[in-house]
C-alpha cells in the first residue's frame, strides 16, 4: 500500500467497531467487522475532533497514511505510520494481526480462537424458566436426559436438558413448598419432600403420584432413596425423627428417633446404614439393623443443611450453615478423625434456607449453592475454587452436577434455573462430534 491508497467499505456491512487493547505507534488500533472480515483500522487526526465512525455517510473512504480524520485500514500490517512516514509498511503476517472470519455482530479478539464447546446443550448456557416462586431443589435423571425441579409454588417441573430445554410436565399434589426431591436409582420415580408433612412418589412416565407417605408430625426436609437393593427411602423431619419407607409397602418400616430437628438425610453406599444431620450440627451414622447411632462426627459449628454420598460411596459430603463444606471418610477401619476436607468460600445467611451440595460424576469436584447468589465448584485435592459462576439474582439453593457430561445446573430463590457447561475432564464424556 502506496500513501493516498485506499479502499471503501460500506458503512451499512461494518457491524462492529473494537479498540484494540493497545495502541501502536501512538494510533489506536481498532477492528472493523465487515462483511464476516475482521480489518484492522487506526483513526488519524490533527483536530480535536472526536474519533468515530462517520455513519451519516452512506460509504466511507478508507485512506491509507493520509493525515485526516478518517478510518485508515492496513490488511497485515506490522505497524502504523509515525509523523512523517509516508506510508504503512505492509509485509507478511505478524501473530494476532491477520485477518481471519468471524460471524456478523459478534466480537472475536485478534489470535484468539473460539472457545471449543465441552458439551451437547443447545447453547453453552440455558435458562429455564417457568416457576412462579422460588426454586430450592433440581436434579438430573440418571440417564441426564431431564431436569426435575422443585419450587415454593408447590409445583415439581420436569425439564429436557437438550434441544430448546423445554418443561415438558407439571407434578402437582404436594399441599407446600417443596424442599427436597430426589430421583430412584432406574430413573422410572421420584420422590419429593414437602412441610406439608408428606413425602411423594411419583411415576415420571404417566406424571402421577404413585405413593404418600404420611406419618411425619412436622416438616419434611431432605429424603434420599438407597442406591441398591430394596427400594427404600429414608426422610428426614422438624418432628425429630428420621423415618425408613420401603415403596412397596404401607406405612414407615422403621423410625429413628433424635433429640432436635432433623435437616438432611443420607444412604450409605452399602444401604445397611443411614446418616443424619440437624440443628445439633453433627453427622450422626445408624446402623438399619441395631436400630441405634453407631457412630457420631462432630466439627461443623452450625445447622447441616444438606449432605450426599460420593459416587465411589466411600466419602460423604456435607454442607452447614458455619459456611463450609466437609468431605467425611465413611470407608471401614479409617481413622477416628474422620474429616478429611474442609472447603470455604460460600455464604449462608439470614434466610436460612437448606442449601444443596453435590459431587461430580469422577468425585474431582464438590459444588454448592451460596446466598451470594453465586455457584461455587471446588476440586477436591487441593480445594481450590474452580468456578464462581455468577448470573442469578437470588440465592442459589442446589447444584447439580449432570451424570454423563461437563454441565452444572443450579436453581435459586429468583425462581430460574441455569445449565452451564464446564470444562471437560478426564471423568466425563465428550459428545459425540
Amino acid at each position: 500500500m502506496n500513501k493516498g491508497q485506499s479502499i471503501c467499505l460500506d458503512v451499512h456491512n461494518i457491524t462492529e467497531m473494537t479498540n484494540l487493547d493497545h495502541p501502536i505507534n501512538g494510533h489506536q488500533v481498532n477492528w472493523a467487522i465487515h462483511g464476516g472480515m475482521r480489518i484492522p483500522c487506526y483513526l488519524v487526526t490533527q483536530t480535536k475532533r472526536k474519533k468515530k465512525l462517520l455513519s451519516i455517510q452512506s460509504r466511507i473512504w478508507l485512506k491509507v497514511g493520509v493525515q485526516i480524520t478518517r478510518i485508515v485500514a492496513g490488511i497485515k500490517m506490522f505497524g502504523m505510520p509515525r509523523e512523517g512516514e509516508s506510508a504503512l509498511v505492509v509485509g507478511g503476517p505478524r501473530p494476532g494481526m491477520e485477518l481471519s472470519t468471524v460471524p456478523h455482530g459478534s466480537f472475536q479478539a485478534p489470535g484468539q480462537d473460539r472457545k471449543q464447546r465441552t458439551s451437547s446443550l443447545e447453547s453453552p448456557i440455558m435458562l429455564l424458566t417457568g416457576h412462579q416462586s422460588a426454586i430450592y431443589t433440581m436434579k438430573f435423571n440418571p440417564a441426564g436426559t431431564v431436569v426435575a425441579s422443585g419450587s415454593h409454588d408447590r409445583e415439581i417441573f420436569l425439564w429436557h436438558v437438550y434441544g430448546d430445554c423445554k418443561n415438558f410436565m407439571v407434578l402437582k399434589g404436594h399441599k407446600n413448598a417443596i424442599l427436597d426431591l430426589q430421583w430412584t436409582t432406574d430413573g422410572c420415580q421420584i420422590i419429593s419432600a414437602s412441610p406439608d408433612k408428606t413425602l411423594r412418589a411419583w411415576d415420571v412416565e404417566t406424571g402421577k403420584q404413585v405413593k404418600k407417605m404420611a406419618e411425619h408430625s412436622s416438616f419434611v426436609n431432605s429424603c434420599c432413596p438407597s442406591r441398591r437393593g430394596p427400594p427404600l427411602v429414608v426422610s428426614g423431619s422438624d418432628d425429630g425423627t428420621a423415618k425408613l419407607w420401603d415403596l412397596r409397602l404401607r406405612g414407615a418400616i422403621q423410625t429413628f428417633p433424635d433429640k432436635y430437628q432433623i435437616t438432611a438425610v443420607g444412604f450409605s453406599d452399602a444401604s445397611d446404614k443411614i446418616f443424619t444431620g440437624g440443628i445439633d450440627n453433627d453427622v450422626k451414622v445408624w446402623d438399619l439393623r441395631r436400630n441405634e447411632v453407631t457412630m457420631t462426627l462432630p466439627g461443623h459449628t452450625d445447622m447441616i443443611t444438606s449432605m450426599q454420598l460420593s459416587p465411589d460411596g466411600s466419602y460423604l459430603l456435607t454442607n452447614s450453615m458455619d459456611c463450609s463444606l466437609r468431605i467425611w471418610d465413611m470407608r471401614p477401619y479409617a481413622p477416628q478423625n474422620r474429616c478429611l476436607k474442609i472447603f470455604s468460600g460460600h455464604q449462608h445467611n439470614f434466610e436460612k434456607n437448606l442449601l444443596k451440595c453435590s459431587w461430580s460424576p469422577d468425585g474431582s469436584k464438590v459444588s454448592a449453592g451460596s446466598a451470594d447468589r453465586m455457584v461455587y465448584i471446588w476440586e477436591t485435592t487441593y480445594r481450590r475454587i474452580l468456578y464462581k459462576l455468577p448470573g442469578h439474582t437470588g440465592s442459589v439453593n442446589e447444584t447439580a452436577f449432570h451424570p454423563t457430561e461437563p454441565i452444572v445446573g443450579s436453581c435459586s430463590s429468583d425462581k430460574q434455573i441455569y445449565l452451564g457447561e464446564i470444562e471437560a475432564t478426564s471423568g466425563y464424556q465428550l459428545p459425540p462430534k
